[in-house]
């Protein structure tokens, strides 16, 4: 058969003994099942025939398991030149077993940010083993315009190789150890800038201009404010669930009126207000081209979405709204609401955000 992974899922114990079911798609590949259950993904090598144990399903993927039997496969190959002609592991192989491995073992937004930097970067074909320093290399100096997308594509292609390495398919990583000059963590927008962003947010409109209007509004991560659905809304506030939350813990802030009428003239009428254009139900994704296009003639020194946060928190500390509560609004589970406050403290401080958020609110009008 040509094993899936519902049908390894469904095989069912043989009545005593072994039973090994061999998947068409990769001849010599399949799966050992025993009468206790225990399904042990194989691999048969050369003339003789000779079984390797790859490792246990579910706790080695198929897609996994499939990648390290063409890599024993090959390696073989090469020792025993009288064997048969074996298929060699390609890149593109390689990643999607990486991926999978990483969808299976990591968050999920850290499998999004690989699977995404992987295939849109790293377009390699053909043999993993060709794939070199300088290839790589390359790629990444050609990302020096935007330096975190730069170090976060390093960062997604070295977990990769090395994980690679780690499983034997390949004999040494080939990412070279780059270093790259620290990004700012400082910027703060003046008002003067944040007046030209938030025109320009309003002339772009909808998506990426309102995404933008709310980042100025609300002081949040961009992860939450384009993951957003109408069922959130609700009482004025907007609940978000700790399963987007970065410090996973649920978050209730109040909404302003500018930002409810932004949220009012979303167009979408589905419960996400910033669907995929491609996927209606992934959130809004395609923020570099759409941040590059945005800012294209904007005179504003060069800043990151991120900086929108740190301006919303600075403002607040300009309108005299005590720490503690802009805090709260950001969501930080470190500071004020660190250690023994956590335990001890566990007033939410509503009331102080909503009239801190209205005060807000009025300056940006103002501004």
């Amino acid at each position: 058969m040509s094993l899936t992974d519902a049908q390894v899922k469904r095989l069912k114990n043989p009545e005593k003994g072994q039973r090994t079911y061999f998947d068409d798609a990769l001849p010599g590949f399949g799966v050992r099942v025993s009468q206790g259950g225990t399904k042990t993904f194989i691999v048969l090598c050369g003339r003789e025939r000779k079984r390797k144990s790859i490792g246990r399903y579910p706790t080695v993927s198929l897609a996994e398991a499939r990648a390290r039997a063409k890599g024993i496969q090959s390696s073989y190959s090469l020792e025993q030149p009288t064997s048969p002609f074996v298929p060699k592991l390609t890149y593109e192989q390689a990643r999607d077993a990486f991926l999978d491995d990483s969808q299976r073992r990591n968050r999920k937004r850290t499998y999004d940010e690989y699977h995404r930097l992987l295939h849109r970067h790293f377009k390699f074909k053909g043999d993993l083993k060709e794939v070199d320093r300088h290839k790589i290399v390359r790629v990444v100096d050609r990302l020096k315009k935007t330096p975190s997308e730069q170090k976060h594509a390093f960062v997604a292609i070295r977990t990769m190789m090395n994980w690679c390495f780690k499983r034997g398919y390949i004999d040494a990583s080939p990412v070279p150890p780059l270093t790259f000059p620290s990004v700012s963590r400082s910027r703060v927008l003046s008002q003067d800038e944040l007046r030209l962003v938030w025109r320009r947010a309003e002339e772009v409109g909808y998506p990426f201009g309102t995404i933008v209007q709310l980042l100025i509004l609300t002081g949040q991560r961009r992860n939450e404010i384009v993951n957003l659905r109408r069922s959130w809304i609700y009482d004025g506030a907007i609940h978000f669930p700790k399963e987007i939350i970065k410090n996973k813990r649920e978050h209730v802030i109040p909404l302003g009126k500018i930002a409810a009428n932004a949220i009012e003239q979303i167009p979408t009428s589905t419960d996400m207000l910033f669907p995929s254009r491609l996927d209606h139900s992934r959130p809004f994704n395609g923020f570099s081209r759409s941040k590059r296009n945005f800012d294209l003639g904007l005179d504003v020194e060069p800043y990151t979405l991120h900086d929108l946060r740190r301006s919303f928190s600075s403002l607040m500390a300009q309108l005299r709204v005590p720490i503690h509560v802009t805090e709260r609004i950001l969501n930080h589970s470190s500071g004020t609401f660190g250690g023994i406050s956590a335990v001890y403290n566990r007033y939410n401080y509503y009331d102080e955000m909503r009239d801190a958020i209205l005060n807000y609110e009025a300056n940006i009008l103002a501004i």
